[in-house]
């Protein structure tokens, strides 16, 4: 595949997100114990053997880097890269002002490339996807770009580019981010609206011509969404995928996107991993998902004294030291230590966190390097953890990086 090029944008500031995009751009915020949001757009490319990518960083991208660099890295011997390119304001003296932005001021990259298409995707929803059968139903359909697309809620719309397309696939109507009231629901389904996922492939001569076009708009905001996109489906060259459409052996048969771009749905989305029925599989050999695992021993649980280990319904990562705590539909990423009479429920910890004697806590998120005192109870008065804490729509409690609580 070597006409293939992929350019993954991870450039983004994730501010819905915060304080766990404080000193981190959100796809280099952790997910799911072991993971980064990067890793899962990464995991689709190389898992469908498609591995010329460049990841284009701009904000707070350091822990990107280093991740990358850590988990990413190929051999130099063969023609395939995964490659950071930082926003190095190539082609003027701004920063990306937009997804279009970002591609044009890195288009020399595809012209060196010489590809024939060009994968654009994003890199912080929660997915697997083998790209390998979009791309096939790019160049089956002859279009100058395609689409992915996925079916959701329309009390949803006003967070996604919402689809219209024919009997033939083409895009007949598009509308970035529209009003409830204003969503072109799905013929036959009044419920649902079809949502662009942000995953394009372009011919690429047809993308690079319309980045210039689009560079000398003024009054453009440079986004694909709202200007690219726009403009090319009128003149009967755009394409939709459908995503339910996507199989891969070992997967569940429905069709999985979780956009975490707050902390409602970041937290809701490691809740899924906790279903009986998981929405992905975290141990499917035909498709895994690779990410850097640091040197540490496995897991360790103890009881103590007249304090039992409790686990249930909880993912544990390496490093963990368990001592005579409950834990109950909680991920805890590497390092996290519980001491005795500890109870977690509904928690998330990015990693190497430190829980006190007699602590409680409910449907909390723990960034990194986090020490709770002992008999610290958080979770169970809102309006208490309000004044210390961010605290979001649903009640999802979230402490920042670094943060020590309850001690004087």
């Amino acid at each position: 595949m070597s006409g293939i090029l992929a350019m993954i944008l991870a450039g983004g500031e994730g501010s819905r997100l915060f304080p766990l995009t404080q000193n981190r751009t959100k796809p280099a915020v952790p997910f799911g114990g072991n993971y980064r949001l990067v890793d899962f757009a990464l995991n689709n490319f190389v898992n469908a053997d498609l591995m010329k990518i460049y990841v284009l960083t701009q904000f707070k991208s350091q822990s990107l880097n280093i991740h990358l660099r850590r988990a990413w890295r190929l051999s130099g011997i063969s023609d395939r890269f995964i490659e950071a390119i930082p926003a190095q304001q190539r082609v003027n003296k701004n920063w990306y002002s937009g997804t279009a932005d970002a591609i044009y001021q890195n288009y020399r990259f595809i012209e060196k490339s010489k590809a024939d298409h060009v994968c654009i995707f994003g890199s912080d929803h929660i997915y697997k996807m083998d790209v390998q059968q979009m791309v096939d139903y790019h160049k089956k359909m002859g279009g100058a770009l395609t689409v992915a697309a996925i079916r959701v809620q329309k009390s949803q719309a006003h967070h996604f580019g919402i689809i219209e397309i024919n009997e033939t696939g083409h895009m007949i109507g598009f509308t970035e981010k529209p009003s409830i009231e204003e969503a072109k629901t799905i013929p036959g389904d009044p419920e649902h609206v079809l949502a662009s996922m942000g995953n394009y492939i372009f011919k690429a001569d047809t993308l690079i011509e319309e980045l210039e076009k689009d560079a000398f708009e003024e009054n453009s905001s440079h986004d694909f969404g709202k200007d690219i996109i726009p403009k090319l489906f009128p003149q009967g060259k755009v394409y939709v995928y459908n995503f339910s459409e996507n199989k891969i052996p070992g997967e569940p048969e429905h069709a999985y996107w979780r956009d975490v771009g707050t902390i409602d749905s970041y937290w809701e989305a490691h809740m899924d991993l906790l279903n009986d029925d998981q929405p992905i599989s975290l141990y499917n050999k035909h498709w895994p998902l690779h990410t850097y695992h640091p040197p540490l021993p496995p897991a360790t649980f103890r009881d103590q004294g007249d304090s039992e280990t409790s686990v249930s319904k909880s993912h544990i990562g390496a490093g963990s030291y368990i001592n005579g705590a409950t834990i109950e539909n909680s991920i805890l990423g590497f390092r996290s230590h519980l001491c005795t009479h500890v109870k977690v429920k509904g928690c998330v910890f990015l990693g190497n966190a430190k829980v006190g004697k007699g602590s409680r806590l409910t449907n909390v998120i723990l960034d990194k390097n986090v020490e709770i005192a002992p008999n610290t109870i958080i979770g169970e008065n809102l309006e208490e953890d309000r004044k210390h804490f961010t605290v979001s729509e649903k009640g999802i409690v979230v402490i920042a990086k670094g943060s020590r609580v309850g001690f004087e």
